[in-house]
């Protein structure tokens, strides 16, 4: 067990069940929508801490991996990550880490900072999701693995009283070697389909000679199809780090978008209806693509889409003497092709009027964050505006045995967004951690309206840094639909109006580098802020209207 020593207010909670809210039209710009669906509505105030310190506050938790390992090297060195989700219903988020040495883990959120922690019989683990797999009500555990193994699927078996009991199955028709994966519905029956990428670069080193040869390598889709999955394999070649599931061409459809490693660009597939169209929409990508991150960063109602690689962000002649026999190493070792879109950077793609997408991150100031692996948008200071946040760090005695224990140690990046859609390095919030970032995730963990941050480190301690941030108001929201599949509404779009602008968030089940995100959506707002409208487009198109929701609470809206 791990305690965190905070006395933090107790929310109070109000659930206030009403009738069927009013439901109108979307207004103009919520056009296209198709019918509006009536919801209920419960509300919880959730307390604002009463003291704040302007920066965050940091505690290490009861998880480490890769201390297990002598001799770390370079892909053992790509660590594991971390998901967050209320597996037991008690209204706290809970979390769970996956390991590649050990036994993974679920930290079970007993308020106030307090984690229990019990492990979980699975080993060698890599991506981690929390997601209700076959759509009974209760939060399942998906990983995914080293080596040569597929998915591993714990479903939660409920309880009679306290936490549930989870027992690993097969997801029968799954049988893929599995890096990074997404969830979403992504053919309109209802279940969620699982996407997976193998990392065929480890598969080599575990005696796969021709992975591409291999039916269960390169890019899979499991479609759900009664209890089992229907695969699809959309490409053979893979080095499949992240894989997002966003709309990239403003057709209101899901696409699929795999970051790879190394030379191997990365992939799009264009959904046309039951189809899938392949597609090269970005001028530019990064090289070695770690995570894929999506928001709408200038609150003008428009997607910007973020990914991480490796670059430094300090030029100083220490630091370049310590990265300059890697980059010898790799530039002497890439395949350079004619028109080859790869920049070894962070690529921050805007778009243009045209549909079409730039890279603008060396002018809003993130194309350099070091060694870097998971990168999230978050409105971290409650302003209305996401800001991001990057770990960094690298240990490989084969690749940094000039450095003490092989390791490049380097400060995660914080950037406050400016209001405008850019960004400034923001030291003063603490976050420059130097503890071997992999896997990570945000999300609102004590319950006092702001967005705590959670890391999976590797060789050291996991870390949880608590907001303890001045200003701002907030609301989060939890979907619920209770006559389908996908009973937290992955895939759906929300809009909140207000005084101050829109703004924007859509419901996520895996993302970023190997990690899970929370079905909980938060929005943050300055204090003066009037909330006007919360509009909902759920996964199959239809529409719901949440008339003036209240700030400072947790919303959780049922179809």
């Amino acid at each position: 067990m791990n305690i965190l020593h905070r006395c933090v207010p107790m929310f109070v909670t109000v659930c206030l069940l009403l009738a069927c809210q009013p439901i109108r039209q979307p207004v103009a710009e919520s056009a296209n929508l198709a019918q509006a669906v009536p919801v209920r509505t419960s509300a919880v105030e959730l307390t604002q801490a009463s003291t704040c310190e302007e920066s965050f506050t940091t505690h290490a938790l009861d998880f480490s991996t890769g201390t297990r390992i002598r001799e770390i090297r370079t892909y053992e060195s790509n660590g594991a990550g971390v998901a967050v989700n209320d597996l037991d219903g008690d209204g706290d988020l809970d979390l769970v880490f996956a390991s590649v040495d050990r036994e993974s883990a679920i930290l079970w959120n007993e308020g106030n900072l307090t984690f229990v922690t019990q492990t979980l019989d699975d080993l060698y683990t890599r991506g981690v999701a929390i997601v209700d797999v076959d759509g009974d009500g209760a939060l399942d555990i998906v990983f995914t693995h080293r080596g040569l193994e597929t998915v591993s699927f714990w479903r939660n078996q409920g309880a009679d009283a306290g936490r549930p009991t989870f027992a690993r199955e097969s997801l029968p028709g799954v049988t893929a070697y599995a890096y990074a994966m997404a969830w979403a519905d992504l053919n309109n029956d209802g279940a969620l389909d699982l996407v997976v990428g193998s990392y065929n670069t480890d598969l080599r080193q575990n005696g796969i000679k021709a992975p591409v040869e291999d039916e269960n390598a390169g890019i899979i889709l499991y479609a759900r199809q009664g209890d089992g999955f229907m695969a699809q394999r959309l490409a053979p070649d893979a080095e499949a780090l992240s894989i997002g599931l966003v709309d990239l061409n403003g057709d209101q459809a899901l696409d699929l978008w795999v970051a790879n490693d190394f030379d191997l660009q990365d992939q799009v597939w264009l959904r046309n209806g039951v189809e899938w169209e392949v597609a090269k929409p970005f001028a530019n990508t990064s090289h070695s693509t770690m995570s894929i991150e999506w928001g709408d960063i200038a609150n003008n109602g428009s997607l910007a889409l973020f990914t991480t690689d490796m670059k430094p962000f300090d030029t100083s002649p220490e630091i370049m003497a310590a990265w300059e026999p890697m980059m010898k190493a790799m530039m002497e070792g890439a395949i350079h092709v004619a028109d080859d879109p790869q920049l070894m950077e962070n690529v921050l793609q805007v778009r243009n009027p045209d549909g079409t997408w730039r890279n603008e991150a060396v002018v809003r100031g993130v194309d350099a964050t070091g060694w870097s692996w998971a990168g999230k948008f978050g409105d971290l200071d409650n302003d209305g505006y996401l800001d991001l946040y990057v770990v960094n760090g690298m240990v490989a005695l084969n690749m940094f045995g000039h450095l003490p224990n092989g390791e490049l140690v380097e400060e995660n990046q914080a950037f406050r967004n400016t209001s405008d859609g850019m960004f400034a390095p923001a030291p003063e919030w603490k976050l420059g951690a130097t503890t071997g970032g992999r896997g990570m995730t945000m999300a609102d963990l004590d319950n006092d309206g702001d967005l705590d941050i959670v890391v999976n480190n590797m060789r050291q301690a996991a870390q949880l840094f608590e907001n303890r941030l001045c200003g701002g108001s907030n609301l989060q929201v939890d979907l619920r639909w209770q006559d389908g599949q996908n009973t937290n509404a992955i895939g759906a779009q929300l809009t909140l109006r207000t005084s101050h602008g829109v703004y924007q968030r859509d419901v996520r089940a895996a993302g970023g580098y190997l990690s899970g995100d929370p079905a909980r959506v938060h929005f943050g707002f300055p204090a003066d802020t009037e909330l006007l409208a919360l509009e909902i487009v759920w996964p199959d198109g239809a529409s719901s209207v949440v008339e003036a929701p209240t700030a400072n609470g947790w919303l959780t809206v049922t179809r």
